[in-house]
Formats: structure tokens, C-alpha cells, sequence
């Protein structure tokens, strides 16, 4: 009897650590911390919910993930759409790993916290106000890099949200703080990483830009509230000496599909120049995508050309999990895999004057002529400037379908 006690004991202690139910991180709010260069940190903020449910916050914007793994104590967290995929270990209440992209060898740590924190800690009273229109320039000392934006703020006490406008595109939904003389903003969209500091005096600020841990450049900014950038509708156009619009890409089964298709003869034709891993393209993909399920026409046809800078296989994955995720009811062709290069996409495209942007949109009337291209995408983040943008795409496709 005296050897049979500790038997049995082991046994129930055993029985009881089987049934014991498995930690699961802890419900409500999180704050996440990307490590990128300088020693920097780039926070955002997520909602940890149910049935192992994400949802990020940045300014007013929602991204709902919900593929979440669990494997003892791993767990993988990945975007509905985009390749970036995070890995790491948990406990109740801190997740550590790195966020991934596999097809760019991209690897930036994370520690992610559970509480009710703030997105930036403010150690300082500002007596700055940046709420306003910024005329800003990238990248001054490099003229291959060099480019101009538009910020767009708004500041509530020590609270800063907005976004900043390229000539292909905007930043997304960017939010902040302004920590005494700095202004802080960062955004995580699942496939971009952003944050932006900068030293601000009155009228003047100057900072850097830092995308993940891979990317870093320098910018400034004065107050301008009456800056415009060039109109998006000139930018892209076709070359001297072609009159049409052309292309022949294959689709995710390989079917090569052309734009002298007999699908496309008499029809208005809207080509959308993309690629599955770019936010402002998702959002304008799932723009087209309401808008035609609002407005079918017998008429009208939507195709896309996806420029991906994964391999083969993973470029068609992608395609196919953005059409899924968004329902898109149009073509997308795979046409270019391996690179994302716009001097590769020049080549495939050689009626252009350039590709400027992912993404590129091109209307095409009836006649097979092309009457408009329209360089970027102006997102929900830029308030007016989307709903312009929105106003005008529509009236427009009313004209030629009307023609």
C-alpha cells in the first residue's frame, strides 16, 4: 500500500493537468510595438476579441483578421489578404516574434501587451497646434527618391490624426500624438508599417519617415493651407505614337485573356493597374468591386493587371485570396510575378508614358479609345478628396456608358 499512494497521486495530478484548459491570450484591448531602425518604435492598437478575432485600430479605420492559429503555445496571426503573417509565442497577457514577409525577406520584431494603454506616452505639454494643410517634400537630397505630399492634420489637445497625400497615393489612416515639440504618427495597415516623427516650430516641421525596419528617409514640411498636388488625371498617358490601349496577360489559370478579346469589343473598359500586396489597391479594389455590384452593366467590364513581387506560385495565392476576401467579380491577370518593379511594368506597358503608380486606373470608351488615366488612389483616410474622387469616377462611367 505504501508504494501504491504515490502512484495514484501522479496519476490524479496527471488526469488533472490533461483536462486543465490550454491559456489563451486574454480578451480586450492590446498594444503592439514594431522594433525599427534607430531604436525606435512603431505602436498601434488592436481589440482582441472572441473566437480568436483581431481588430485593428488606426484613427477611425477597422481591420477586422481573423486567421489566427494556435499551437500550444505559438501562435500565427495573418491578414485576409496580404502575405505579411505574424509568428511568435504567448502567454495570457504578452505575444513576442517577428512579422513576416516571406516573398521580401522581411523580418521586424514585436512584443505585443495586453491593457488598456495609450498608443504613443506623452511626456510633454505641447504648445504646438498642427492641425491643417502641410506642403511637404521627401527624400530633398536625393534626386532619385525626392518626391512632394500633401499632410493632412487634425490635432484634438495633445490627440493628432490625418494622412498624407502623394501623387500615387495617400499614407492610410495615420494617429498620433504631439509629445511637447515632436509629432508622432503611425499606422499599420497589414501590409505597410509607418511611422513618421518630426521636430515642429510654428510654421516648419522636419523628420523622418520609417516604413518597417528596412526603409528610413528624411522630409519637411511648412504650413501651406491652399497646396494642392498636380492634377492625378495628367500624370499617366499614352505615348506619341500609340492610339490604344493593349495588353496580353494570363489569369490564375493561365488562360491568356486580352483587351481585343471579343468579351471587351464595344464595351466601356475600366483596367485597374495593381498588385495584391498594396493597401490603397485593396481599397480601391474593394471601391470597384460595391460599385459594380451597385451599378451592373451589360456594357461595362472591370479587369485588372496584378503587378506581384512574389514568386509564381504565391503571386497566384494572392490573387486569389484578395478575389475571395472581396468577392471582386472581375478578371485580375497575373502581369508580372518576382518584382514589383515599375521599370518592368514600363516594359510590359510600353503605350505609357510610365507607370507612376500602384494603382493606375484606365477608362476606355466604347471605340477602344482611351479618355482618361487616373495616377493613385485617394482613400476613405483623405475625407473630401475620396469623396471628389468618387463623384467624379462615377459621372464619368455614366458619360461613356452613355455615349
Amino acid at each position: 500500500m505504501k508504494t501504491r499512494l504515490p502512484i495514484l497521486l501522479l496519476a490524479f495530478v496527471s488526469l488533472f493537468s490533461c483536462n486543465k484548459e490550454p491559456v489563451k491570450p486574454k480578451l480586450g484591448p492590446w498594444r503592439v510595438v514594431l522594433e525599427v531602425q534607430d531604436g525606435k518604435e512603431l505602436p498601434f492598437m488592436i481589440d482582441w476579441k472572441e473566437d480568436l478575432h483581431w481588430v485593428v485600430s488606426n484613427a477611425d479605420e477597422r481591420i477586422d483578421i481573423t486567421d489566427i492559429q494556435v499551437n500550444g503555445d505559438s501562435i500565427t496571426i495573418a491578414h485576409p489578404v496580404f502575405e505579411g503573417v505574424f509568428k511568435g509565442v504567448f502567454t495570457a497577457d504578452k505575444v513576442t516574434g517577428s512579422f513576416i514577409k516571406p516573398s521580401l525577406d522581411r523580418v521586424v520584431p514585436f512584443e505585443m501587451v495586453h491593457g488598456d494603454a495609450p498608443r504613443f506616452i506623452v511626456g510633454q505639454v505641447s504648445d504646438q497646434n498642427v492641425s491643417g494643410n502641410w506642403e511637404m517634400l521627401f527624400s530633398a537630397h536625393s534626386p532619385e527618391d525626392r518626391y512632394i505630399a500633401k499632410g493632412i492634420f487634425e490635432q484634438q489637445g495633445d490627440k493628432v490624426t490625418g494622412t498624407i497625400r502623394t501623387t500615387t497615393g495617400d499614407y492610410r489612416y495615420l494617429e498620433g500624438v504631439m509629445d511637447g515639440s515632436t509629432l508622432k504618427l503611425s499606422t499599420f495597415d497589414g501590409a505597410h508599417a509607418f511611422l513618421f516623427e518630426a521636430e515642429v516650430k510654428d510654421t516648419i516641421l522636419y523628420g523622418n519617415f520609417y516604413s518597417g525596419n528596412h526603409w528610413k528617409e528624411p522630409f519637411s514640411a511648412k504650413r501651406n493651407e491652399t497646396y494642392e498636388l498636380p492634377d492625378e488625371n495628367t500624370l499617366t498617358y499614352l505615348k506619341e505614337g500609340y492610339d490604344r490601349f493593349d495588353f496580353s496577360f494570363p489569369d490564375t489559370d493561365g488562360t491568356i485573356v486580352s483587351l481585343s478579346d471579343e468579351k471587351f469589343k464595344d464595351k466601356v473598359v475600366v483596367v485597374q493597374i495593381m498588385g495584391t500586396w498594396c493597401p490603397n489597391c485593396l481599397e480601391e479594389t474593394q471601391y470597384y468591386t460595391e460599385y459594380l455590384t451597385k451599378n451592373p452593366s451589360p456594357n461595362l467590364e472591370f479587369i485588372s493587371l496584378a503587378f506581384e513581387y512574389a514568386p509564381k506560385e504565391r503571386a497566384i495565392r494572392g490573387i486569389n485570396k484578395l478575389k475571395t476576401s472581396v468577392g471582386v467579380p472581375y478578371p485580375i491577370l497575373l502581369a508580372q510575378y518576382g518584382s514589383s518593379s515599375k521599370q518592368k511594368a514600363n516594359e510590359k506597358l510600353p503605350m505609357l508614358n510610365h507607370v507612376l503608380s500602384y494603382p493606375t486606373t484606365i477608362f476606355i470608351d466604347r471605340e477602344g479609345a482611351v479618355r482618361k488615366i487616373h495616377t493613385g488612389f485617394n482613400g476613405k483616410a483623405t475625407g473630401e478628396k475620396y469623396t471628389q474622387f468618387t463623384q467624379e469616377f462615377e459621372a464619368f462611367l455614366t458619360q461613356l456608358l452613355n455615349e
